[in-house]
């Protein structure tokens, strides 16, 4: 178990480099000038390019690369173009709100999925099942931000039982969490589903019942432990896109996330801002990740012998 924890843990590094190149070089691929945009529409050429020296874009690519990637590794992103302000502390201002919203809505999947998933696989071909697969392809079918609008006119326009806009208490986290969180649960739901309808064929499964052990206790200790691996994985991989979604639905919301501040940040072509904000997502989608791949070896000993 230790090997391989060492062995993940040495990849992260690896996997962070390659992606901060890509998204250094992928933002700067962006149309627009930001010393421009700092400059002002009416200001002289020579303004612009004292605008371009002040935030470094004269250099070569490699040195801003070099320079970006040692600042990076201090915790320091930069300055804000458009707020003048250090972008850990926009960062830090903005990432418990997204992460809030996140672990609620993947809750929300997990709470919803898994169980749904089980009754589906357990009830095969009858009622249970077509429902759950009728709600589960409805939810990865709809688009979020038509969910959203539709949630936020009925629920709290029309009747009032939930805040329309921004963060608050629980109420608040209701209609943004199930918008984010539709299409993982039905994800999870389908996953479940179908692993748990290979596990319950396995021979063991049919040992464990003609010991005369009880339904419950063998769909719960025995078929749903071996049904879990791919059900973990899913979740893992899916973080990502969860994280993806925060975009539309904080800006549908008015959510103070990174969300939002990653759309006004690509807006002014706020170079920093954007850096940051994706950095600091991809840094916790490959975290979720390798929790993920932890659990899973823990869940299984095959994946870390193998």
């Amino acid at each position: 178990m230790q090997a391989y924890f060492v062995k993940k843990l040495l990849m992260l590094p690896l996997i962070l480099l390659g992606v901060s190149f890509i998204v250094f070089v992928s933002i700067r691929a962006l149309p627009g000038d930001p010393a421009r945009l700092m400059a002002g529409p009416e200001a002289t050429q020579q303004a612009v390019d004292d605008m371009r020296v002040r935030l470094g874009l004269e250099q070569p690519l490699p040195i801003q690369y070099a320079g970006f990637l040692m600042d990076a590794v201090r915790g320091d992103f930069g300055t804000s173009i458009r707020s003048q302000k250090p972008v850990s502390e926009e960062l830090a201002s903005r990432f418990g709100a997204t992460m809030s919203l996140a672990a609620v809505a993947y809750f929300f999947a997990t709470l919803i999925g898994v169980p749904a998933g089980m009754a589906a696989a357990v009830w095969k071909g009858r009622a249970p099942d077509q429902i759950v697969m009728i709600v589960a392809i409805l939810g990865a079918s709809v688009a979020n931000f038509w969910l959203a609008l539709i949630m936020m006119d009925y629920f709290a326009v029309q009747k009032g039982w939930l805040p329309l806009l921004g963060m608050g208490g629980p109420a608040h986290y209701v209609l943004p969490s199930i918008t984010l969180g539709l299409l993982p649960m039905a994800l999870v739901a389908r996953m479940t589903r179908s692993s748990m309808i290979e596990t319950l064929e396995q021979d063991y499964i049919r040992t464990a019942r003609a010991k005369g052990l009880g339904a419950f206790r063998v769909y719960r200790r025995h078929a749903l432990r071996n049904a879990m691996i791919p059900i973990v994985t899913i979740i893992g991989l899916n973080f990502g896109g969860v994280v993806g979604s925060t975009v539309v639905t904080e800006t549908i919301f008015n959510w103070p996330g990174i969300g939002r501040l990653l759309v006004d940040a690509v807006r002014f072509r706020d170079y920093p801002i954007i850096q940051g904000v994706t950095l600091l997502a991809v840094v916790s989608v490959v975290v979720v990740n390798f929790l993920a791949d932890l659990l899973i070896s823990v869940l299984d000993p095959r994946v870390r012998f193998g």
